[in-house]
């Protein structure tokens, strides 16, 4: 169910442009309404499957971690650049590191201003959507509760609970307002949520996060959002087991966290095509690439913000890129053998590699 493509034709037009020889999987653009003429005209090269792809190109540029049907086509020494979400995932980490590529994670890329500049469009997009999945799964014939979120004149509005005040947090809380929702956000980092407060103009109930805090909204909410991140970590687990029962039935659970592993003991990744399912009469909604559900926003969105790094690595080889752009390299998550991710490897009580040290080796 991934629609999203790692380069669109505006994109593969710049690296032409900069000299760069561009293969592209046939239908790779289907997806986003782009057929392969366009990546034609934009000077791209059609490959006929994406084993041919790997197979003769140094760079890969992707959207979702590669997949067990890819691990073998990877090499040593290929670049891989993509979103990875390895902290959950050891069959991925011991895949990367026996094929000896290079992949560099955008989710762990930094800016200078110790933002994830190539998750925020995903995030923003993520935190959006589950306002609108959530809405709907609340419908009766969805087995939720049978309420509308924004309520009517002389019925109450239904309850929004958000864990997490960050960026997809902050969208999240946009669209449940404007839905006419009563939303209350849970963070641990007070200026976020004094910004929060500031920004929705009191419309918005802000608290600090504590376990306690969590169980008591938890069981009043109508839809929580979970979308606590902790980079590249395994999210926190906010919502135990037990504290399903003491939910409304028909409540619904979004975990935009469930790429890093989700927020709730329960949560288990499900798709676009059978999004979720019920544990103690509580709806979970937890799709691992909920952006690819609006895959032309999302694919524009992306290659806004990946395209400069792209044409980086492409310009200058791998090396020299994340020598010049320390923030680059602190995306890189896996080189040669050795796992350079600290949170990565803490998570999987794997041997940390100093990616300085991994990087003179290439």
């Amino acid at each position: 169910d991934e629609f999203r493509v790692g380069l669109s034709p505006r994109a593969v037009g710049e690296l032409v442009a900069h000299g760069h020889r561009v293969l592209v999987e046939t239908t790779a653009g289907h997806g986003i309404a782009e057929e392969d003429g366009a990546y034609r005209a934009a000077g791209g090269e059609i490959a006929a499957d994406a084993a041919e792809v790997f197979a003769h190109s140094e760079l890969i540029v992707k959207v979702k971690e590669p997949q067990p049907s890819e691990y073998e086509r990877l090499r040593e020494n290929q670049i891989l650049f993509t979103y990875l979400h390895l902290a959950p995932d050891s069959a991925q980490v011991q895949a990367l590191m026996k094929s000896g590529c290079i992949a560099v994670a955008y989710e762990m890329v930094t800016s200078p201003g110790g933002t994830l500049p190539l998750l925020v469009p995903m995030s923003e997009i993520a935190g959006r959507m589950a306002v609108q999945v959530g809405a709907y799964h609340l419908h009766k014939y969805s087995a939720g509760s049978g309420i509308l979120l924004g309520g009517v004149p002389g019925v109450a509005a239904g309850k929004v609970l958000i864990l997490g005040g960050g960026v997809a947090g902050g969208n999240a809380a946009r669209i449940a307002v404007g839905m006419g929702a009563q939303v209350t956000v849970l963070d641990r980092d007070v200026a976020r949520l004094r910004a929060l407060g500031d920004l929705f103009d009191g419309r918005v109930k802000t608290l600090f996060s504590t376990q306690r805090q969590v169980t008591d909204m938890v069981t009043g909410a109508d839809l929580v959002i979970g979308t606590v991140l902790i980079p590249g970590a395994n999210a926190p687990k906010l919502i135990p087991r037990d504290l399903l029962g003491a939910m409304k039935n028909g409540s619904v659970i979004v975990d935009v966290a469930i790429d890093q592993g989700g927020c709730c003991d329960t949560s288990r990744v499900t798709t676009h095509h059978d999004p979720v399912y019920l544990v103690d009469g509580v709806v979970h909604y937890c799709v691992a690439n909920m952006p690819g559900g609006v895959p032309r926003t999302a694919t524009e969105a992306l290659n806004n913000a990946t395209l400069p790094y792209v044409l980086a690595i492409a310009d200058k080889g791998i090396r020299q890129a994340l020598s010049d752009d320390a923030h680059l390299r602190q995306g890189l998550s896996v080189c040669r053998g050795r796992l350079t991710c600290r949170a990565v490897a803490a998570a999987q009580s794997r041997p940390f590699s100093d990616p300085d040290a991994a990087l003179r080796a290439v």
